[in-house]
């Protein structure tokens, strides 16, 4: 005897070798015998042979029309076999009941399943919207496969267009423009993205790359609401100083300005001055929570996404010529050997009596100037802007020098920035923004120069100081931390005051850049709250102690912020490799960094080049240059001549050792992957921060 039975949703047909009260050994076509419940043997028989049956019955099934079987089935439930007698004939055959069974099985839409071999017919309701679903798959089917050919053809449906960003960065799985990619993308033997180029789905490799970082973090845009700049209206007493900011001349988020009284008197006072839009944004106002969406201005060549509505910044900026609001460091320090005596923090209006900028300055204050006596020569346009801060900048040269001393004895190491900076101008840029054919001119600034080292050593005294106020007022703060300076110890954000060994200080909280950073105008709150507060600063500060919402802001922050500094890495690759084509580069002079790896001497470019592999750290190269992909931002080489090669290379500096093997390479773009790793470049207008070491 042979037996039908349903097994995991198919039906298997075989020899009955033995049977129980609930269940047969049954012997497949195969040979493999397996054990059946006697509930799930639908159909007994002793001829055909299995196998001829089963073909037959499938056939057979292939011809039923559902819409007529679904007209004779009864309103109630059925088996298969009255509905084939009722379809077919009074005499049904075997072949005929198995058909009906088969045809019954694979129509849910038309009949569901009512127990062992039986079935009810679903409504007319119910059918016509299933029919309505099923028309509705193969047209949507239909689509795709129109789609497909077209991109296996090398066309890209609009549709598609319009969905490229979500296709290659978030798609949904279901979406037929989604499934389209894929089969063709499986039918062309390609990788997607390369399909999308080709198809002409990618018209601007600068749009690209712009695009879809505004797709993963501002989907909905750049604009504000909007907000108007709450007025600050709390009674400030105006300070007896002259302020000053240094930044560049892009810069329109001037958080801090200097001030230094006493000089010749034996005991200086320098102010440390930072914009205080803290007094007029509350915790948890509209303001706030553009704020904390955002949590940092995003930089890169030729344009920013401010963290704050540019009418906002205007209004708490340290302007020239204007009495503005800002929280004030006062450090009294001895005049001839520079030591600390003692410091205090004020809420006050400041007189900012000038703006310097480095692009006008840099040339004139040099370290000839800062050594020399001599007034400042009237060299350039803007020169006699500095004529009346001479001996201010002077003196403030002389301690940052030795500030910087001092944290290179706790940092074991000095600080030696032999790289320069890259300035990158784009010509002819729009109001929107770059559209990535500009022509782009790319400067250098020597790291470390003397306007850069007053204002680093000056905001990291205001960060550590500030830092440590908050720590003995028991008020909790948002600190950078590094615990050793040996490999693979990274800077590490929390809300305890630790030690950051890369700088060289006992504790650090950013709090010099309110108007940019999230985590400056956090505790630039909770530093108001020490100066305004005192012993009781821990019960008036707007977060307290293990409060969720401060560690919250911190891994929010990380995350945004390194979001934030890959992006500008990977712009300013894009702007270099563009400059490679418009100068006509096809060598350049490199130093290797590792093995294989090679960084330019006068652009911001690392790259592998052959050859570059077992050469030691530091040997001089020459590298042709392949040719450059402005998608993946990939660009190889290959050296052609050996620049040193009769001399020793020469010795790695500690700017190398500190920076680590890679750490700007900026390689090949992965789709869908995040960009390099970078702390806080400042090539592009961002500002530049002490936390060098991170």
């Amino acid at each position: 005897m042979f037996a039908l039975f349903e097994d995991a949703g198919k039906f298997l047909t075989g020899r009955v070798l033995s049977e129980a009260e609930s269940s047969a050994q049954i012997e497949l076509e195969t040979g493999k015998r397996v054990k059946a419940k006697t509930a799930h043997i639908l159909i007994r028989f002793d001829k055909p042979q299995p196998a001829v049956l089963l073909a037959a019955a499938q056939a057979l099934a292939a011809d039923i029309e559902l819409d007529l079987a679904w007209e004779f089935a009864p309103e109630d439930d059925f088996g298969f076999a009255d509905l084939a007698r009722d379809y077919f004939s009074e005499q049904a055959t075997l072949e005929q009941q198995t058909a009906m069974l088969l045809a019954l099985f694979e129509a849910p839409h038309y009949f569901r399943r009512a127990g062992k071999g039986r079935f009810k017919k679903a409504s007319a309701d119910i059918l016509a919207q299933a029919l309505a679903a099923i028309e509705k798959k193969k047209l949507v089917q239909a689509q795709i496969d129109q789609w497909t050919q077209a991109l296996s053809a090398g066309e890209c449906p609009a549709p598609v267009r319009e969905q490229l960003y979500k296709i290659l960065f978030r798609p949904d799985k279901n979406a037929p423009e989604y499934k389209a990619v894929v089969e063709a993308a499986k039918a062309t033997h390609t990788a997607p993205l390369t399909l999308l180029k080709n198809a002409g789905a990618i018209t601007s490799a600068y749009q690209f790359h712009w695009q879809r970082f505004l797709f993963d973090n501002f989907p909905r845009g750049t604009g504000f609401a909007s907000l108007s700049a709450p007025p600050i209206t709390t009674e400030l007493p105006l300070a007896t100083v002259r302020a000053f900011s240094v930044d560049d001349s892009a810069t329109t988020e001037i958080d801090d300005a200097l001030s230094v009284q006493g000089l010749g008197s034996g005991t200086i006072t320098l102010g440390i001055h930072i914009a205080a839009p803290g007094l007029a944004i509350a915790p948890d106002s509209a303001l706030d929570q553009v704020a904390r969406q955002r949590l940092s201005t995003v930089y890169m060549p030729g344009h920013k996404i401010t963290m704050l509505p540019d009418d906002v910044v205007q209004t708490y900026t340290l302007q020239e010529g204007r009495d503005c609001p800002a929280l004030s460091l006062y450090v009294t320090l001895d005049e001839a050997t520079l030591a600390f005596t003692a410091s205090t923090t004020r809420l006050e209006r400041v007189p900012i009596v000038a703006n310097l900028r480095h692009d006008q300055l840099d040339d004139v204050l040099t370290d000839a100037f800062f050594e020399s006596t001599d007034p400042i020569p009237d060299l350039s346009e803007g020169s006699h802007i500095a004529l009346s801060w001479a001996q201010e900048l002077r003196f403030l040269f002389r301690l940052a020098k030795h500030l910087k001393a001092q944290r290179e004895v706790v940092r074991g190491k000095p600080e030696n920035f032999s790289r320069p900076d890259y300035n990158f101008k784009l010509l002819g840029t729009p109001l929107e923004g770059p559209q990535g054919d500009e022509t782009v001119v790319i400067s250098t600034r020597r790291r470390g120069s003397p306007l850069d080292l007053i204002v680093a050593e000056a905001m990291i005294v205001a960060n550590s100081t500030w830092g440590q106020l908050m720590a003995d007022s028991g008020v909790p703060g948002i600190y950078r931390s590094q615990a050793s300076m040996a490999p693979g110890v990274k800077v590490r954000m929390g809300t305890k005051a630790q030690p950051h060994a890369g700088i060289g200080v006992k504790c650090y909280a950013w709090s010099t850049s309110p108007l940019r950073r999230y985590t400056d105008l956090v505790n630039q709150w909770q530093i108001m709250a020490c100066a305004q507060h005192g012993n009781t600063a821990a019960l008036a500060a707007p977060f307290k102690p293990k409060d969720t919402a401060l560690f919250a802001i911190v891994s929010a922050f990380d995350a945004a912020y390194t979001t934030y500094n890959q992006f500008q890495s990977g712009m300013e690759r894009y702007w270099t490799l563009k400059h490679l084509g418009q100068a006509g580069i096809t060598d350049i002079e490199a130093s290797v960094i590792k093995d294989g790896v090679v960084r330019a001497d006068t652009l911001p470019l690392v790259l592998n080049a052959m050859g570059a592999e077992g050469l030691p750290r530091n040997a001089r190269v020459r590298v042709r240059l392949g040719v450059a992909d402005d998608i993946s931002l990939d660009i190889g080489g290959t050296v052609i001549e050996r620049l040193d090669a009769d001399g020793p290379a020469p010795a790695a500096t500690a700017e190398d050792e500190d920076s680590g093997d890679g750490d700007d390479l900026g390689g090949p773009l992965t789709i869908a992957v995040d960009m390099g790793e970078a702390d806080a470049p400042s090539a592009t207008g961002a500002p530049a921060t002490p936390d060098t070491a991170a």
